[in-house]
């Protein structure tokens, strides 16, 4: 993992940082200070989005930080028991089978849940590690203790990617 990770809360501290800069250049009427405002918020902008992008991959999510993280198996599970539902359902359809066809509208529900599970397991994983990461590298940092720190990071950035990862597929769902 990397010193220099994105960070959200980065993105917005130079933002507001920027704006400040901008607005007291144009107060004071130097362009050059108002220039230099807006490229830190420019900037900023580039890191916030930087720092919620998320690459998918099958049941593999990777984040801008570099950590990969695998997908709760009910993700996958429940995607699967909406296709496999989904053809009975056509199935049943085709042949006049109200069972087969109720069975697989059944399936299908089943595995809207099953994956909406996975995907709430894995964004509040990914909260509990990012919290914990965070809270381990600040007591890591005070004590002067840097392997900690580091092993805090990834933890951080694991649960990142988890997160990015369940926003990714609820967005995509949702689109």
């Amino acid at each position: 993992m990397s010193d220099k990770n994105t960070s959200t809360f980065q993105s917005y501290v130079d933002s507001a940082a920027g704006t400040v800069q901008s607005v007291v250049g144009s107060v004071m009427g130097s362009n050059g200070d108002k220039n230099a405002g807006e490229a830190k918020k420019n900037k900023a902008q580039l890191e916030h989005d930087a720092s919620h992008a998320a690459v998918k991959v099958g049941p593999f999510s990777a984040s801008s930080s570099g950590a990969v993280t695998k997908d709760d198996p009910n993700r996958q599970e429940g995607a699967w028991n909406q296709t496999v539902g989904s053809a009975k359902e056509t199935v049943g359809g085709l042949i006049g089978s109200e069972d087969l066809k109720r069975a697989g509208a059944q399936q299908n529900a089943e595995g809207k849940g099953q994956e909406a599970q996975g995907q709430l397991n894995d964004f509040s994983s990914g909260i509990a590690n990012r919290v914990s990461g965070a809270v381990g590298g600040v007591v890591a940092g005070v004590t002067g203790d840097r392997d900690a720190q580091l092993k805090a990071q990834e933890k951080h950035d694991i649960g990142k990617t988890q997160q990015r990862g369940a926003e990714h597929d609820i967005q995509k769902q949702n689109a």
